[in-house]
């Protein structure tokens, strides 16, 4: 039986998602990765600060290894790292939080194979599933709040919404994917049920990324779960 889990982790809601389903599955998820281009030590895709996904990890307590890569090597640095983590953590598989599509499914199973480990896609579903998918993760009881848009899909009063039912309302009467997973928008979660202590985000401001714009915290921190 595959126990111990690698989780590639972007610090958004389908990686959370993903988390927590393999948790309640008996699965041990012993380490969280996540790519950072050398470039410029933001995370992929979600262009988050590493200090924002470390600050995760040890609120989750998992360890989060990072993977610094180019575009060009991409591919190959998953699979090295993966390989030397294997080792460390005597891992039987690796986790991905795609969702539907099959291009990204292909690469996975690739990466999972050419390192000898499982492959595992907990939320994987279908595309009219995605309006499903977005309600378990709001009756999952993490937080979330959107960090990034693309600007031909989004403007920016999306960004700082809270992931809760005026959120699912307001993206039903979008066309788009519902999960974002075309990258219409990126969030990052800071609480939930396997949260040993919760994430605070202070002071946001607005930065223009390429085609995105981005929401960037000045001040973040750890706090109890009883404090107020």
């Amino acid at each position: 039986m595959t126990k111990r889990v690698a989780l590639s982790w972007s610090g958004g809601k389908d990686g959370c998602l993903s988390l927590d389903v393999l948790s309640n599955n008996g699965l041990d998820v012993v380490c969280l990765v996540t790519t950072v281009p050398i470039e410029i030590g933001r995370t992929f895709g979600h262009g988050e600060k590493m200090e924002l996904v470390k600050l995760q990890g040890t609120a989750l307590k998992i360890p989060v290894e990072f993977i610094s890569t180019s575009f060009e090597h991409y591919t190959d640095s998953f699979i090295h790292k993966l390989i030397s983590l294997k080792e460390t953590y005597q891992l039987d598989a690796v986790a991905f939080g795609d969702l539907y599509l099959e291009g990204h499914r292909e690469w996975g199973e690739k990466v999972a194979e050419s390192a000898g480990l499982k492959p595992l896609y907990p939320l994987w579903g279908k595309q009219d599933e995605a309006l499903n998918m977005l309600e378990n993760f709001l009756n999952s009881g993490y937080k979330a709040t959107v960090i990034r848009i693309r600007e031909d899909i989004l403007d920016d009063t999306w960004l700082g919404r809270e992931l809760d039912t005026s959120f699912f309302e307001d993206v039903k009467l979008k066309e788009m994917c519902p999960m974002g997973e075309s990258g219409e928008y990126h969030t990052f979660v800071y609480d939930g049920p396997l949260f040993k202590q919760k994430i605070v985000l202070k002071d946001p401001e607005i930065i223009s990324l390429e085609t995105t714009k981005k929401l960037e915290f000045q001040q973040y921190g750890l706090k109890g779960k009883c404090e107020k």
